[in-house]
């Protein structure tokens, strides 16, 4: 299996089968390693892989970087699967592969006060790419890759893809603000419309405020709750 080629500002750091990709990027960034870092392990089952970012933003606006990154595997999935797989992204970073759940996303950063700027942000992609037990089919609302029709997708490729694409993505994001994610955003986002709960609170999941924030429709309340809530905390 070749090494996979990153985008100029981006540059790969591979780890074992027994290191966590997305924990061992949080490791780094709160060393101090550059920014634009991908740490990746390509297994035959599963694609995991961090992607180390320095935001020089509030952590509530440097948030808009986990839906940064789940535009990006959209768009590298629909890059190089067929065109009748649909990818959808969970407000809290879940991927959802023709309605199924599939991996997801996560973030950490190096602080959990909204108001602060954050010194880093690392965001995890990990994506089953066969089921981990089980006959397909057995878990409805659970896939892998492989079994939605992208068997043939060089997971190698995704990854490169995902790098080069999110890197557009955030680019976008830096010159022309947050409005143009938001639009690319609302068409892939998934239970938006539907009645909800999250982190305790129900209601009709309205939209996203301007740095993603949900919003939650209750009655005649419009409940507001802050992207960075999923943040995972360091240890």
């Amino acid at each position: 299996m070749s090494d996979p080629a990153f985008p100029p500002l981006m540059s790969g750091h591979p780890v074992d089968a027994g290191i966590n990709p997305f924990e061992k990027a949080c490791a780094m960034a709160a060393l101090g390693c550059d920014a634009g870092l991908i740490v990746y392990n390509v297994a035959a089952n599963r694609l995991a892989a961090a992607l180390v970012m320095a935001p020089e933003v509030p952590l509530e606006q440097a948030m808009a970087m986990l839906p940064a990154c789940g535009i990006g595997f959209q768009n590298a999935l629909g890059a190089l699967g067929p065109p009748e797989v649909a990818v959808h992204l969970e407000w809290g970073g879940g991927l959802r592969i023709n309605g199924a759940a599939c991996g997801r996303l996560r973030t950490m950063a190096g602080t959990s006060d909204a108001q602060a700027m954050p010194g880093w942000l690392v965001v995890g992609l990990e994506l089953p790419l066969l089921s981990a037990g089980g006959q397909p089919g057995e878990r409805p609302d659970e896939t892998a890759l492989y079994e939605e029709g992208c068997a043939d997708v060089n997971a190698t490729a995704l990854l490169e893809a995902w790098a080069r694409h999110t890197l557009h993505w955030i680019t976008r994001w830096e010159i022309d603000g947050p409005r143009p994610l938001h639009a690319e955003w609302r068409g892939l986002a998934h239970d938006m419309g539907e009645d909800i709960t999250r982190n305790g609170q129900s209601g009709t999941f309205l939209g996203v405020d301007e740095n993603f924030g949900m919003l939650l429709r209750d009655g005649n309340e419009t409940k507001l709750i802050p992207l960075s809530t999923v943040l995972e905390q360091t240890a």
